[in-house]
């Protein structure tokens, strides 16, 4: 019940934003004030090397990072590499990961993809997008986040959160996440892509939320196209926060 919900919430906010996409000044503005706020973003799934971002991201389907987190936590200690994860067996790696939805599933899929990966990669993580998507529990939003976080590749994993923000204030609206990632790579200055996905992600789970976004927060809310916005221009405070070194106040 709570994912239609989403999905309903996210089918209005697609209606209401703008149906063309944000001009490139604009979209210009908004990542460089994305930037200014936040030089280095990060995901907020723990994670060493490409192995644990990967078996994190696998994991935390229809789940919260804090989630995996909690678990991955007592489970990278034990099984942090493909040869230990087989060795540990996808019974054990359930009492790890019990806490987290869908942990069955999930436990399958994480001990054959770390087979896969000693019998076809040497048991390193790939760096190709259809060497990922062949992964068991590996579709396409999770080889962007993976050959994002773990390689720097400029992907942008369309989530939930960024498929609501994109349609809501007409950056890139879309029928479906697809559809959504394609104008994105479309109209993000290149300069931005390697950090695009997390600024987007952040800013819709924290800001941009689904049933009452912090408008009043909003870096970008004079931008944003939603007719439903409650403020149409940011606070003297916010605008500090984006502002260029050499431009905040006090400076």
């Amino acid at each position: 019940m709570r994912h239609r919900r989403r999905g309903a919430a996210e089918a209005v906010a697609a209606k209401r934003g703008g149906d063309d996409g944000g001009k490139p000044a604009e979209i210009e503005e908004a990542f460089r004030r994305f930037e200014a706020a936040n030089p280095h973003p990060r995901g907020e799934l723990e994670n060493a090397d490409p192995f644990t971002l990967l078996v994190a991201v696998v994991l935390s389907a229809q789940a919260t990072d804090a989630g995996v987190n909690k678990a991955t936590r007592a489970l990278f200690p034990i099984a942090d590499t493909p040869a230990k994860m087989v060795a540990l067996g996808e019974e054990r790696l359930r009492e790890y990961i019990r806490t987290i939805g869908l942990y069955r599933t999930k436990a399958k899929n994480v001990i054959a993809l770390s087979q896969k990966l000693i019998d076809e990669h040497g048991g390193e993580v790939p760096r190709e997008r259809a060497a990922l998507e062949a992964l068991p529990g590996v579709g396409r939003k999770t080889a962007n986040v993976v050959l994002n976080g773990a390689f720097g590749e400029p992907t942008i994993a369309v989530d939930t959160h960024i498929f609501r923000l994109a349609n809501r204030t007409g950056l890139a609206p879309g029928k479906t996440p697809f559809e959504v990632e394609t104008k994105l790579e479309q109209v993000v200055p290149k300069k931005y892509k390697p950090h695009a996905h997390h600024w987007l992600i952040l800013h819709g789970r924290y800001i941009c939320k689904a049933a009452k976004p912090l408008c009043d927060r909003c870096l970008i809310v004079d931008l944003c196209k939603w007719p439903a916005k409650t403020v149409v221009e940011p606070s003297a405070q916010v605008l500090d926060a984006a502002a260029d070194p050499q431009q905040r106040r006090g400076e």
